[in-house]
C-alpha cells in the first residue's frame, strides 16, 4: 500500500482531535457553518481545474463537510520521486556496457568444430614401463579388448569413442587415428585446424598401450612396423593445432605433458605466444600417478567419466551405496529414457548432474574463470562438468586429474550429497522400471528442495551477503514447466533485492532469434496491461540502443508507426494514459532514430514531431524529458547532410518539409526552457546543443549582432578586433577532428557498430572553450557579422541550411537562460552549449575561500560549483581558469574590476586552436571547461543525454515490495500529526499571556555581516533556519546553542533570499529556499553539516516588466494542493505545481501595480492573497472561473506597500490581515465584501514584518525603529518586546524579521544586526 492510501486510511481515527475545537475556537456562528465549511476532498486532489467553476460562491458552497484533520495536516508529499535523489550528483551512467550481468555474457562465444581422437592401445602388448595387477581394468570405451580380435576391437573402441564424442557435440567433425605414426599424427592435426578454421579444436590421446610421457614433454607414438616408440614433443603438437585448442590426454603421469606445455608457454617459444593462446588441457592424474588399475574402474576411468559421466557416476555410486546388494550394476545399462528427455529417467539423472556440476563450478570457481570455462564453448563447458566428476571418483583412487587453467578442489563439495541422494532415488526405482516398461516415474524431489533452499536464503540475505549458491539451479529450473511458476517468482524476489541482473547486453541474440517482432507485437495489443506494453517498449530500446542492425531490423519490423500510433491515440483519449508506457514509447522512438538518418527521415515524413510535441505538457517530468529526447534526435546534426549533391524539385520539396519540422521542433523546445524540472531542462540543454551545432554559424552570426557591444560598457573600449584573422589557423582543426566515428581515450567500446552513441554512457563528454565546437576558421568584422571560411570536409559536411533568422533570434536567449539556470548541473550544460556558438562566460568567484564571512568554528560547507557571471566570447585579453579564481587581466584594465559580475557580452576572433594550445599561458583563451585530448571527434563532445540511462533504473529497483523504510515513515508520520493536533487544540483554546521582554528563550548572533533577511522555525524539533542578504543559509539548534549547518544557497547571490519555507513538514522535511530573482533552490539534509543536497531548482518568474531592473519576488508555498505562488515586478501570480514540477497558470494580477506580499491559505488549498505596493489587496482562488474572488483597498491613510499579509487563523475562508509600510495593521472580512471591521496603527511610517500565527489568535508586526508589538485578533495589545533579555538589557536591532512556529505560541525575530531572538508566552515556555 502506498504511504498515501496509508496517510488516507487513518483519517478516521485522527479527524475527532481537532475537529471540535476547531468549531469553539474560532467564536463561529451558524454563518461560519452554512458559508465556509472545512477544506473539501476535491480540495485535497492535485487537479484544481476539474472543480466546480459556475462562479467562487459555487465552488464554497459545493465543499462538502470533511473532518478537519485534513485541512490541518495536508496529506500532499512532493519531491520524493526517483529523479530528486541526486540530480545534481548523478552523471550519464547507466547499465547498458556496466554491472555485473554485463560482464559475465560472454562476448566471445566459441564452438568446437573438430574432434581428433589418437588410440595408442597396441592391444595385447604391455608397454615396458608398466607392471599390471592381476586382476585388472581392462575396460576400455566400455569394451573389453581381450574380448574379440585385438584388430576388430581397437576399431570397435575408436568407433565409441567418437560415438561418445558426438553425443556431446553432434556438429563436430570427429577423425580418428588408430595407433598412429608422427606423420600421421601430424597430418590429422593439419587437417583439423584446417576444416575448424578459427574454431576450437579437440585433440584426445589415450596413451595406454605406449610408455610414459617423457620428463621433457614427450607423448609417445609408434613406427610404421610397431617395432619402436616414436616421440612426439608437445611443441610439435601445438605448432600443428595451433590455437583454439583444448587436449585430453588419458595417461599414466599425464601430468608431465601439462608442465611442459606450462614451459612452453611460458619461455614463449609457442606459435601464440603470451596472451593469443586459448589452449586448455585435461590430464588424467599428477605427473608422478601411474592411472588406476583396480578391476572396479574402466582402464579409461577419465574418459568414461569426461564422455560418459551419468554411467559412470552411476556404477561408482553404486559400489559405495547401500543399493549395491539390492542393484545390479548391469541395469544401468538399461536405464530407460533418453538424455535430453527430462520427463525419463535417464533425462532427470542427466539434468540433475548437470545443476549440481554447474553449480559447484559457479560457486568455486573465479568468474573470469567460470565464464571462459562454462559458458564459452558447449563442449568445453560439458567436458569441464565432467571433469570435475573424474576428480571425484578418481581421487579416490588416490589419482588427481590436473586441468589448465587449474581449478580450485571440488571433490568434497558438499553439493555431491545432493547428487548422490537424487542419485539414490532415481536407482531404487530402476528395478520396477526396467521390469515394468509402463510404470509411472516418480520425479526426483531435488529441484524442490533446492528452490526450497534458495527460498531459504531469501528469507535470510541480502544484496550485501554472498549470492545463494542454488542461484544456477533456479535459472536452470526455469525450463522447467512445473517448477517454472515457483522459480520466476523466487528469482523475481531475489532481483528485487538488487540490480543483479539488469542485463542491456543481449541486443545482438535478441535481434539474430527475431525477438524484436514479438515484442513489437505485444507492445502493439491493446489486451495488455499499459505498465506490460512499458516493458516491452523498453526491450525494444535496449535492443536499437547503440545497435544499427537492431534500428534496421525494428524498421523494417514497423516499430516507428506503432509507436507514433499509440502516442497519437493516447493524445485523442481523455483517458489519462500510464505514464511509464508514454515515457518508453518516447524514449524508444529516440533511441531508434538516434545517429540513424534513415530513421529520422522516416519520422519526419509520419509527422514525428507534431506528434510528440504535446507531450511537452505532460503532468510527468519523466514524460516530458523523454519527450524531449525524442524530438532532439530528429535534430540531426547537420540534418541535411545525408542528401550533398542531391537535386530536383521533389528533393527540394523534401527539405522544405524537414525544415518546417525542424522549426516545429525548436519552437517545442524553446516553450520549455524554463520547464520546473531540471530532468526536462537537461535534455533541452542536450538537444540545443546538438541543434546548435548543426546551425553554428548562422547562430553566430545572430549572436554576434545580439550582444553587441553598448556605447557605455567596459567592452566598448576594447581593442578592435577587425584586424585580427586566422592566417595559418585554418587547417589546425582537420588532423584534431578525424572522422566523426573516432572517440578518443581509446575508448573503442564507445564505438557500435561503427559510430558514436551520443547518449551513451561511455560516450566522451566535454566541450572546450575554443574547441573545434566553439569556432569554425573564419574571420569576422567589427560589426561582429561572422563570414564563413573554407572549413575542412568534417565541417563542410555537417552544414546544414539556414532556418529563418527570427528562429536563431530566439534560440540564442533562450540558450543564454539556461547559462543562468539557478541549478549547476543545468548551468553547466548552458555554458557548453553557448560555447559551441563562440560565446563564453567571463568568470568571478565573490565567495574566495578567504572571505571574511567565514567565522571561526563555523562550518565551510560552500559549494565548489564555479561562478559564472556575465557572458563573452573568448578572447586574449582575459584569463579565467575554471570558475574558480577570480578574473585577472592580461593588459591594463580600462576601468578597475568591480566586486559584482562582469555581465556585458563581447567579441573576439574566430580563430581554432588545438586542444593541447588552449592550456598554454600564452594562448589567453579560457581552460577547457572539461579535459580532452587530441583525436576527439566533435560529435563526442556534445553534452550527452541522461534521461535514457536514468529511466533504465526504474528496472533496477525492487517491484514486488515496498521499501522496507515505508512503516517507520509512516511511524513518524503519525506520531508527528498527533503532536501538531494537540498543539493546535493547545493553540485554539489556550489564552495567549504576555509576549514582551521578559519571553526570550533563546538569542543568537548569526553573524550574518549584512543581517538577517529571512527566518524559518522548524516545527518537530528546536531548530531555527535563517537567511541574509548574500544568501548564506545558517541552521541553529536553540535548546543546545549549537550551530548545525551553514552553507550557501548559490555561489554568486545578488538579491538575497526572499523566503524560507518547509515543504513536507509531516514528513521527511524539504527546505525551499527563494531568492529575490525569483530563483527556487530546494534543500534536503539541510541539517545536516556538510551533508546538503540540492533536491531541484527552477526559476518560478517568467518574464518581467519593461525597464525593471529587479524583480523583488515574493513566494509562498501550500502544501494541500502542492502549490507554489511567486509573484514581483510582473503583472501576474505565477501557480507552480511542485509534484508536477510545471508551471500550471499565470493568474494576471488584475493590477498595474506590482505585489510586494503573498499569503497562501493554509486550510484552504487553492485559495491565496496578494498586497501590492500601492496599498491594495485582493484574494484569489484557483477554483473560481476568473481566479480573482475580490479586491479592496484597506490601506488608505497613506499609499504605502503591503509589507505583509496572511490569513487569519481556522477554517474562515475570507479572514485576512495587512499590514503597510506605513504601520498601520488592517483586518478584512472578504467574504462580506466590505471595509476593514479593525485597524490598529501599530507603527508610525517603519513596519517592516508581519507574523500571523497558523492556529493561535496572535499577530506580530516589526518595526525599523527597533521593537515588536503583538496583537490579539481582537486587536488588544499583548506585549511589547525593546530590549534583549540580558543584564544589559541591550535594544534589539531594527526588525527585519518575524515568523511564529506552526503549533506553538513561538516567535523568532531577525534583525538587521545579525541577532536572532526568540520568544515564547507563558505556556510555551521551555526554560
Amino acid at each position: 500500500m502506498a504511504l498515501g492510501d496509508l496517510m488516507t486510511s487513518r483519517f478516521s481515527q485522527l479527524s475527532l482531535a481537532v475537529s471540535n475545537h476547531v468549531m469553539d475556537g474560532n467564536g463561529s456562528n451558524g454563518d461560519y457553518l452554512e458559508d465556509a465549511a472545512s477544506a473539501d476532498m476535491a480540495s485535497q486532489r492535485r487537479d484544481f481545474d476539474t472543480a466546480s467553476t459556475s462562479s467562487y460562491a459555487n465552488a464554497v458552497a459545493s465543499t462538502a463537510t470533511v473532518p478537519t484533520t485534513m485541512a490541518y495536516l495536508p496529506q500532499t508529499i512532493v519531491l520524493c520521486e526517483l529523479r530528486h535523489a541526486a540530480f545534481e550528483a548523478s552523471t550519464p551512467t547507466g547499465p547498458s556496457d556496466s554491472g555485473l550481468v554485463s560482464k559475465w555474457r560472454p562476448k566471445d562465444r566459441m564452438k568446437t568444430g573438430c574432434v581428433a581422437l589418437v588410440l595408442c592401445l597396441n592391444i595385447s602388448v604391455d608397454p615396458p614401463d608398466v607392471i599390471k595387477i592381476s586382476p585388472c581394468a581392462r575396460m576400455e570405451c566400455w569394451i573389453d579388448p581381450f574380448s574379440m580380435a585385438p584388430q576388430k576391437a581397437l576399431e570397435t573402441i575408436g568407433k565409441n569413442l567418437r560415438d561418445q564424442y558426438e553425443r556431446w557435440q553432434p556438429k563436430a567433425r570427429c577423425k580418428v587415428e588408430l595407433d598412429p605414426t608422427v606423420d600421421e599424427v601430424k597430418k590429422l592435426c593439419n587437417t583439423c585446424r584446417r576444416y575448424a578454421k578459427s574454431e576450437r579444436v579437440l585433440f584426445h590421446y589415450n596413451g595406454h598401450g605406449v610408455p610414459k610421457p617423457t620428463a621433457n614433454g614427450e607423448i609417445w607414438l609408434f613406427n610404421k612396423s610397431y617395432t619402436q616408440y616414436i616421440p612426439l614433443p608437445i611443441s610439435d603438437l601445438d605448432s600443428w593445432l595451433r590455437t583454439p585448442s583444448i587436449y585430453v590426454f588419458d595417461c599414466s603421469a599425464a601430468g608431465m605433458i601439462v608442465n611442459a606445455f606450462i614451459e612452453l608457454l611460458d619461455s614463449g617459444t609457442s606459435s601464440y605466444p603470451g596472451s593469443a593462446r586459448d589452449c586448455i588441457l585435461l590430464a588424467a592424474c599428477e605427473a608422478h600417478e601411474t592411472l588406476p588399475q583396480s578391476a572396479e574402474f574402466p582402464a579409461d576411468v577419465f574418459t568414461s567419466c569426461l564422455t560418459t559421466p551419468i554411467k559412470m557416476a552411476l556404477r561408482w555410486f553404486c559400489t559405495r551405496s547401500l543399493l549395491h546388494e539390492s542393484l545390479d550394476c548391469s541395469l544401468i545399462d538399461k536405464i530407460p529414457g533418453r538424455q535430453n528427455d527430462r520427463k525419463t529417467l535417464l533425462g532427470e539423472l542427466n539434468w540433475i548432474f548437470t545443476a549440481v556440476t554447474d553449480t559447484i563450478a559457479w560457486n568455486v570457481l573465479p568468474h573470469e574463470l567460470f565464464r571462459r570455462l562454462f559458458r564459452q564453448d558447449l563442449l568445453v563447458a560439458s567436458l569441464f562438468r565432467n571433469f570435475l566428476l573424474a576428480e571425484r571418483i578418481m581421487r579416490s583412487a588416490n589419482c588427481s586429474p590436473v586441468s589448465y587453467p587449474m581449478l580450485p578442489p571440488t571433490h568434497q563439495h558438499h553439493m555431491w550429497d545432493a547428487w548422490d541422494m537424487a542419485a539414490e532415488i532415481c536407482l531404487s526405482q530402476l528395478p520396477a522400471l526396467v521390469e515394468d516398461p509402463n510404470a509411472e516415474f516418480q520425479p526426483s524431489p531435488f529441484f524442490t528442495e533446492q528452490l526450497t533452499a534458495f527460498e531459504v536464503w531469501l528469507d535470510h540475505g541480502s544484496e550485501h551477503k554472498k549470492p545463494p549458491e542454488q542461484l544456477p539451479i533456479v535459472l536452470q529450473v526455469l525450463l522447467s514447466q512445473c517448477h517454472r511458476f515457483r522459480a520466476l517468482v523466487l528469482l523475481g524476489r531475489f532481483l528485487d533485492m538488487g540490480p543483479w541482473a539488469v542485463d542491456l547486453s543481449c541486443q545482438v541474440d535478441l535481434v539474430k532469434d527475431g525477438g524484436h517482432v514479438y515484442f513489437i507485437r505485444f507492445l502493439n495489443s491493446v489486451e495488455a496491461y499499459p505498465e506490460q506494453r512499458a516493458m516491452a517498449a523498453f526491450v525494444l530500446a535496449v535492443i536499437v540502443d547503440g545497435h544499427r542492425r537492431g534500428q534496421e531490423a525494428c524498421i523494417e519490423a514497423g516499430l516507428i508507426h506503432v509507436c507514433l500510433k499509440h502516442l497519437h491515440s493516447s493524445m485523442q483519449n481523455d483517458v489519462q494514459t500510464e505514464p511509464l508506457f508514454l515515457q518508453w514509447l518516447c524514449l524508444c522512438l529516440g533511441k531508434l532514430w538516434e545517429d540513424f538518418t534513415e530513421a529520422q527521415i522516416i519520422g519526419l515524413q509520419a509527422d514525428a514531431p507534431a506528434i510528440c510535441a504535446p507531450l511537452l505538457s505532460e503532468p510527468q517530468p519523466e514524460v516530458r524529458a523523454s519527450a524531449v529526447f525524442a524530438l532532439a534526435t530528429l535534430l540531426d546534426i547537420g540534418f541535411d547532410s545525408f542528401r550533398d549533391g542531391v537535386g530536383g524539385d521533389e528533393e527540394c520539396d523534401d527539405d522544405e518539409k524537414t525544415r518546417a519540422e525542424i522549426i516545429v521542433i525548436i519552437k517545442s523546445l524553446l516553450n520549455i526552457v524554463s520547464d520546473g524540472s531540471p530532468l526536462v531542462r537537461a535534455e533541452v540543454a542536450v538537444a540545443l546543443a546538438r541543434f546548435a551545432f548543426g546551425h553554428k554559424q548562422h547562430l553566430k552570426s545572430i549572436a554576434a549582432a545580439y550582444w553587441k557591444p553598448q556605447s557605455n560598457s567596459l567592452l566598448s573600449s576594447l581593442p578592435s578586433l577587425a584586424n585580427i584573422n586566422g592566417t595559418g589557423s585554418g587547417n589546425i582543426v582537420s588532423s584534431q577532428i578525424g572522422p566523426l566515428i573516432r572517440v578518443g581515450n581509446d575508448n573503442s567500446s564507445v564505438v557500435r557498430d561503427g559510430r558514436v552513441s551520443t547518449s551513451s554512457p561511455l560516450a566522451t563528454a566535454g566541450v572546450m572553450h575554443g574547441s573545434p565546437l566553439s569556432d569554425d576558421s573564419c574571420q569576422h568584422s567589427d560589426s561582429g557579422i561572422l563570414n564563413d571560411g573554407i572549413g575542412n570536409g568534417v565541417i563542410r559536411h555537417s552544414r546544414s541550411k539556414p532556418l529563418d533568422n527570427a528562429m536563431y533570434s530566439q534560440c540564442v536567449p533562450a540558450m543564454c537562460t539556461l547559462a543562468k539556470d539557478p541549478s549547476p548541473r543545468i548551468a553547466t550544460l548552458g555554458r557548453r552549449v553557448l560555447s559551441i556558438i563562440g560565446i563564453e562566460q567571463v568568470t568571478k568567484s565573490v565567495k574566495s575561500a578567504g572571505s571574511s564571512s567565514a567565522r571561526p568554528g563555523e562550518p565551510t560547507t560552500s559549494s565548489t560549483t564555479p561562478s559564472f557571471a556575465g557572458l563573452a566570447r573568448s578572447s586574449s585579453w582575459f584569463d579565467m581558469n575554471g570558475g574558480h579564481l577570480p578574473l585577472t587581466f592580461r593588459t591594463p584594465p580600462v576601468s578597475p574590476p568591480r566586486q559584482n559580475f562582469l555581465t556585458g557580452m563581447r567579441r573576439v576572433c574566430s580563430l581554432e586552436f588545438r586542444p593541447h594550445l588552449m592550456n598554454s599561458p600564452d594562448s589567453g583563451l579560457a581552460d577547457p571547461l572539461l579535459g580532452s585530448s587530441s583525436g576527439v571527434s566533435e560529435r563526442s563532445l556534445l553534452p550527452q543525454s541522461t534521461i535514457y540511462n536514468f529511466s533504465c533504473g526504474h528496472f533496477s529497483k525492487p517491484l514486488l515490495t515496498a521499501s522496507d523504510d515505508s512503516e517507520e515513515l509512516l511511524a513518524i508520520r503519525e506520531e508527528r500529526e498527533r503532536f501538531a493536533l494537540e498543539r493546535i487544540a493547545k493553540c485554539q483554546h489556550s489564552s495567549v499571556s504576555k509576549l514582551n521582554n521578559n519571553s526570550q528563550i533563546a538569542s543568537w548572533d548569526t553573524r550574518f555581516e549584512t543581517g538577517t533577511r529571512t527566518a524559518l522555525l522548524q516545527p518537530f524539533s528546536p531548530i531555527v533556519i535563517a537567511a541574509d542578504e548574500s544568501e548564506r543559509i545558517r541552521v541553529w539548534n536553540y535548546e543546545e546553542a549549537t550551530l548545525l549547518n551553514g552553507f550557501d544557497n548559490h555561489d554568486f547571490p545578488e538579491k538575497g533570499i526572499s523566503k524560507l519555507c518547509l515543504l513536507n513538514e509531516l514528513d521527511e522535511s524539504l527546505l525551499l529556499v527563494a531568492s529575490g530573482d525569483g530563483n527556487i533552490r530546494i534543500w534536503k539534509d539541510y541539517t545536516v553539516r556538510g551533508k546538503q543536497k540540492l533536491v531541484t531548482a527552477f526559476s518560478s518568474i517568467q518574464g518581467h516588466k519593461p525597464g525593471v531592473r529587479s524583480l523583488s519576488a515574493v513566494v509562498d508555498w501550500q502544501q494541500q494542493s502542492g502549490y507554489l505562488y511567486a509573484s514581483g515586478e510582473i503583472s501576474s501570480v505565477m501557480l507552480w505545481d511542485l509534484d508536477k514540477e510545471q508551471l500550471i497558470n499565470s493568474i494576471p494580477s488584475s493590477s498595474d501595480c506590482s505585489v510586494s506580499a503573498l499569503a497562501s491559505s493554509q486550510v484552504h488549498a487553492g485559495q491565496f492573497a496578494a498586497g501590492f505596493v500601492d496599498g491594495s489587496v485582493r484574494l484569489y482562488d484557483v477554483r473560481a472561473p476568473d481566479m480573482l474572488v475580490c479586491a479592496t483597498r484597506p490601506h488608505t491613510q497613506q499609499v504605502e506597500r503591503v509589507v505583509g499579509i496572511g490569513f487569519q487563523p481556522g477554517l474562515d475562508q475570507g479572514k485576512i490581515v495587512s499590514a503597510s509600510q506605513a504601520g498601520d495593521i488592517q483586518f478584512l472580512d472578504i467574504r462580506n465584501q466590505r471595509d476593514t471591521y479593525l485597524t490598529i496603527d501599530a507603527h508610525r511610517g517603519s513596519l517592516t514584518a508581519l507574523a500571523v500565527h497558523r492556529h493561535a489568535p496572535i499577530i506580530a508586526s516589526g518595526s525599523a525603529k527597533q521593537l515588536i508589538k503583538v496583537f490579539s485578533l481582537e486587536g488588544e495589545q499583548l506585549g511589547i518586546i525593546r530590549y534583549q533579555h540580558t543584564f544589559m538589557a541591550q535594544k534589539i536591532g531594527s526588525v527585519s524579521c518575524l515568523t511564529f512556529h506552526p503549533y506553538q505560541v513561538l516567535l523568532a525575530a531577525g534583525a538587521a544586526d545579525a541577532c536572532v531572538s526568540i520568544y515564547a508566552d507563558d505556556n510555551s515556555q521551555t526554560r
